[in-house]
This record gives C-alpha cells, sequence and structure tokens, in this order.
C-alpha cells in the first residue's frame, strides 16, 4: 500500500509538472515533459516489466503485456522530440492503471470487514468446573464452553445444557431468532440473546460455517470471470502481433516507399499509437461513463463500467428473501379471537406482555395492536413455551403453537391454512384456553412483484433462494410468480446454487442485503446489495441499489441493453478512425500530435453516442 501511495504521489507530481511545462519555454518545456513522462510512468513502466519477465519464465515464453506496448510508444515519442506526446500517453494509461489497482485493492478490506465480525474469546469450562477465558483459536473440538445471554457464540457446536434464542442473522439472514434445546446446532460468530446455556465445540475456528464465509468470498473475488480470463490471455498476444509488425511497417516505410530514415521511424511511431488497445477501449468508455453518471444520480452505483454492460447478457436472476425480495420485518396479517374472548381484556394483556419483550415478533403485535388499559404484569420468558403471567388469579401464556400440546379442532385447522402460507402463528391462552390467533409473515417489498415480473417477461430465470423455511419461501415465491424457490439454504450452499446457475446459464446475478449473501455475491456474475444492507454485503457487491428501490435494477438492466447497442456503434467508427490513422500516416498527412488528439481524444468533444437513464 505505502509503494502504491507513493507511485501515486510520483504520478500527480507528473500531471502537475506536465501542466506546468506547457507554459515553459522550448528548453525548459521539453525537460520538464521529459520528467512528467518519467514520474507519471515509472510505476507501470517498471511493474510491466517486471510481470513481463515474471510471465514468461512462468510460462517459459515471452508474454509481454500492454504496459511493454504502452512503453515503447512513449519511448519512440520521446526519442524522435515528441515529449508532449510522450507524456499525454503516459499520462492517460497510468491514470487508467491506478483507478484498476484501487478497485483491485478493496477486497482486502472486505475481507477484513468479514473477519471483524467474528468473535475472538470463548468461555471455556476446564475439568474443575471454572471458568477461563481463551482465544478462540486456541478451541479444540470437545472443549465445553459457556454462553452468557447478550455473547456471540465462539465457534460452531452443539447444545449439552441449557436453552436459548440465538440470532442467526449472519449465517442464515433470518430476522427472527431461533429457539434452540439440548442438542440443536450453533453456529460461530451468532447472537445469544437470551439466556446462557453450555456448548461443546463441533468445529474448530478455522473450519466454522463463518469462516467458510471468509473463505468463499475471498476465493470468488480472485477467480476470474468468462471475460476477464478472455483478456488475460488476449492481451499477450494482441502485445505480440503489434510488436511483430513494428520491424515490418519500419521496413516498409524504409524500404517500400523510400522514406527517408528519421521519416520510417517518425510514422512507426505513429503506427503504434494508433495500434494501441485503447482505441477499442475508448469505444465503450464514453457512453458507459455516461450511463454510470445517469444511474448514480438514481441511486444505482456501479464499481466498475464492466458490470453495466455485463447486465445485458444476464439469463438468470436469485434474490435473497429477507430485506431484498420482502421489507425484512414481520407484519401482523390475521387475528383471530375465539367468540367468548372479551376483545379489550385480550388485547390489554397482549400488549402488557409483549412489551416486555424484545423479540422482532413482540415488536410486530405491539405496533399493530392498541390497549385500552396498560396492566401492570410480571412477565417470565420461557423458551419452548413462551411468554407467561398470571392476572387476577389466571394464568396467561402467549407462544408458538408447539407450546400447546392439546389444541382444539377448528384452531388446528385455522393453524395449519395459515402456516400454508408461509405466516408464523401466535396464540394467547388464559387457563389453557386459546383466545386470540394471530398471524404475521414478512410482506414483499414494493415493487417486488413487478421487477420479477420485467425479468420473467424478458427470459430471464428468476429463483428466491431463502434460509427461511421452504413453506415460507413458497409462500413469498408464488406471491411474487418466482421461477423456482430455494429453502433452508445456509450461505455456503448459496454460493454453490449460483455456482450451478452459472454452469446453466453462464451469466447470473444475485441480489441481497445480509452477510449471509456475501458469498453468493461474490461468486455470481454480477452481486447486486440493497442499499440498507450489512457493509460486508455492499463491498463485496458489484453493484448498489442505494435508496432499496428494485425498479432501479430494470431501469439499469434496460439502460444496459440501450448501452450495448451503442458501443457496437461507438466501436464501429472507433475501428474507422483506426484505419482513417493507418491511411493518413501512410499518405504522411498526420503526425503524432494528431495521432495522439485523434486516438485518445476522439471522444472527448462528444462525438460518440452517450446513453441516457430511461424513466423509472
Amino acid at each position: 500500500m505505502r509503494h502504491l501511495n507513493t507511485a501515486m504521489q510520483l504520478y500527480l507530481s507528473g500531471l502537475l509538472l506536465f501542466g506546468i511545462s506547457l507554459f515553459l519555454p522550448a528548453p525548459l518545456s521539453a525537460i520538464g515533459l521529459l520528467l512528467a513522462t518519467g514520474l507519471a510512468g515509472y510505476h507501470v513502466t517498471f511493474e510491466g516489466l517486471q510481470d513481463t519477465r515474471s510471465a514468461s519464465r512462468q510460462h517459459h515464453r515471452f508474454t509481454p503485456n500492454i504496459h511493454l506496448l504502452m512503453f515503447l510508444a512513449a519511448a519512440g515519442a520521446i526519442l524522435i522530440g515528441s515529449f508532449r506526446e510522450a507524456a499525454l500517453l503516459m499520462l492517460i494509461f497510468a491514470g487508467a492503471h491506478f483507478l484498476e489497482e484501487y478497485a483491485e485493492g478493496k477486497s482486502n478490506r472486505e475481507i477484513t470487514a468479514l473477519l471483524d465480525l467474528n468473535p475472538l474469546e470463548a468461555r471455556r469450562l476446564t475439568p474443575q468446573h471454572t471458568v477461563e477465558l481463551v482465544a478462540v483459536s486456541d478451541l479444540a473440538v470437545g472443549d465445553q464452553l459457556q454462553v452468557l445471554n447478550g455473547d456471540q457464540v465462539p465457534t460452531d457446536g452443539t447444545i449439552t445444557r441449557g436453552t436459548a434464542v440465538i440470532n442467526e442473522a449472519t449465517i442464515t439472514g433470518e430476522s427472527l431468532p431461533r429457539e434452540k434445546r439440548v442438542g440443536d446446532p450453533v453456529y460461530g460468530s451468532t447472537l445469544n440473546g437470551d439466556s446462557s446455556f453450555q456448548m461443546v465445540v463441533t468445529k474448530t475456528s478455522e473450519e466454522t460455517t463463518f469462516a467458510q464465509i471468509v473463505a468463499l468470498v475471498q476465493h470468488s473475488q480472485t477467480s476470474l470471470g468468462h471475460t476477464a480470463t478472455w483478456i488475460e490471455r488476449f492481451e499477450p498476444r494482441y502485445v505480440k502481433v503489434v510488436l511483430a509488425l513494428i520491424p515490418f511497417v519500419f521496413l516498409s516505410n524504409r524500404w517500400l516507399l523510400g522514406w527517408t530514415l528519421a521519416t520510417s521511424l517518425y510514422r512507426t511511431i505513429v503506427f503504434l499509437i494508433a495500434a494501441s488497445p485503447c482505441a477499442l477501449a475508448a469505444a465503450a468508455v464514453p457512453a458507459t461513463l455516461a450511463g454510470l453518471s445517469n444511474l448514480a444520480k438514481q441511486g444505482v452505483l456501479f464499481k466498475g463500467g464492466h458490470t453495466l454492460t455485463e447486465l445485458t447478457e444476464l439469463r438468470a436472476i436469485a434474490f435473497d428473501k429477507t430485506g431484498t425480495l420482502t421489507q425484512g420485518h414481520p407484519q401482523v396479517t390475521d387475528v383471530n379471537l375465539a367468540p367468548t374472548a372479551d376483545p379489550q381484556l385480550v388485547v390489554n394483556l397482549l400488549v402488557a406482555m409483549e412489551r416486555q419483550s424484545n423479540h422482532p415478533l413482540a415488536t410486530a403485535i405491539t405496533a399493530h395492536f392498541t390497549p385500552t388499559h396498560t396492566l401492570p404484569l410480571t412477565v417470565t420468558n420461557t423458551v419452548g413455551i413462551g411468554l407467561q403471567a398470571t392476572y387476577h388469579g389466571q394464568s396467561i401464556v402467549i407462544g408458538k403453537p408447539t407450546a400447546f400440546p392439546a389444541l382444539p379442532a377448528d384452531v388446528a385447522q385455522i393453524i395449519h391454512d395459515l402456516t400454508t402460507q408461509g405466516k408464523t402463528i401466535v396464540l394467547l391462552a388464559i387457563d389453557q384456553q386459546i383466545q386470540l390467533l394471530i398471524a404475521l409473515m414478512d410482506q414483499p417489498a414494493e415493487h417486488a412483484a413487478a421487477t420479477v415480473a420485467y425479468f420473467n417477461r424478458h427470459q430471464i430465470h428468476t429463483e428466491l433462494i431463502t434460509g427461511d423455511t421452504l413453506l415460507t419461501g413458497q409462500a413469498i415465491g408464488r406471491q411474487l410468480h418466482v421461477q423456482h424457490v430455494s429453502a433452508n439454504t445456509l450461505p455456503t450452499s448459496k454460493a454453490a446454487l449460483i455456482a450451478a446457475q452459472q454452469r446453466r446459464f453462464k451469466s447470473v446475478a444475485m441480489v441481497g442485503d445480509g452477510v449471509n449473501d456475501a458469498p453468493a455475491l461474490a461468486q455470481a456474475t454480477i452481486g447486486i446489495a440493497m442499499g440498507a444492507g450489512t457493509d460486508v454485503a455492499i463491498d463485496v457487491a458489484d453493484m448498489v441499489l442505494m435508496t432499496n428501490d428494485l425498479t432501479k435494477l430494470t431501469t439499469a438492466h434496460r439502460l444496459s441493453a440501450r448501452l450495448q447497442h451503442i458501443v457496437r456503434e461507438n466501436l464501429c467508427l472507433a475501428l474507422a478512425v483506426v484505419v482513417l490513422l493507418m491511411i493518413l500516416n501512410v499518405l504522411q498527412l498526420t503526425d503524432i500530435a494528431w495521432g495522439v488528439v485523434l486516438h485518445e481524444g476522439k471522444y472527448a468533444g462528444g462525438h460518440l453516442k452517450r446513453p441516457t437513464a430511461p424513466v423509472s
């Protein structure tokens, strides 16, 4: 990093010196431009020569890169006295290179952000039944641990004593905590929010589910996509062809056309500038930048122009459920009151008890119901049963259906009908008599149905991937007409599902918002994060919807299709410019200065088409 900062300082110094040299008298200007070329191009030239040497040794053959080509062009320009053009070439190329290195450097920061979520210490039980604080990395399989309420679970294991309500959002992405009993598995980095328990370690810190998330993200970010792999293979071949043509062009100029040595060398340098790959890149750069700018104004951010151009090649798109296709929090959808129940009393009891719980279902219930009186109740929370209190000698229980062993047939039928719709049921009983049945569900997000319908219309396969139950996933899938639903998925299996889809559809996007989505986002051809998601998900993703508005995704897809058409037109224009430069060079009607202007700056005047984002 320090080396890169030094190189950037040298580049900026070269850029400043270039600007000053343009206003200096001829002798001083030449010296300033030479220094500017050296300062700006030192890092990329040195790196290019090193990469060429190491790649050639690795492949046992000469393997040059674009850096070498640009260095030769700048050196040739200096050799014939075109100092300004040499500096301009190196400044343009080095500037683009620094932006690329900055983007690549984000990977390490993303991995660091993930590792910061991992617990560092654990409470290990000794044979003498005392507790010692040890590093998580020192834990071994079979160690007995104590986890207090509010602690992060140190590593993967199994509960051996006690019960707990654990927030597993970092693993499953689901907002509702899960009740755990003896024999149930627990995962490292999840949060114990209710009571203390004891567990036995089943995996070391390097083998946990969370460690696999980190490893998958790291592996996916270092793996090249199809396009990147093709470019990596194409680059040395292209450079070799250009290098091979240089002596041919020079000799043709010298002997076939009968030009002088100086003229032949000069025209060869113009050829080298015209043949550089920047010409083809310029076909996409202005249009892509215009598209990125327009989308940014609408709250859609891209980490690279290639992501916008790849959107048009999309063949499948997978959505996380909670917080992506849904609103991310449960809401009351159904209320059934027993015919003999006192509505005011039941609501007052319900709200008084639920207000003493921090469970997401309790938050949704208290937001939905308005009591007429505040009842002073003493409430206990028992895992496996729910909330319990006593009012005027009567036993009040609020819990899930499993807390009530004998339910009336009519209540059981209502519960069956609602659970098949993916809803969560909460019951209130007074002296074991069911008085109130509430159904809650995380409702679809605004525009979710329209977004899924858009991709279905465009023959793009849609899939819902969730860590929630199959019933809940299928219920949301039916509402939104998603073509396929995968449920009960852990982060590792999410990434595996995306990889399987890539084998089938090639280009696959993943839309998510949580830490548990990070491996899938990194694995996908295009990772898309919701702006309200975790920092890790946003950092790993290629594209961010800052306003959490799914319609912006369809807006970007439409613009991508328009961009592809415009880039093709611009590519034809760019190739025409290259051919024109070649012809003008042979006719001696252009010089290096005009070669640089036409080649590198042909889009500066706005001659190439630029797309505007469609209004959503």
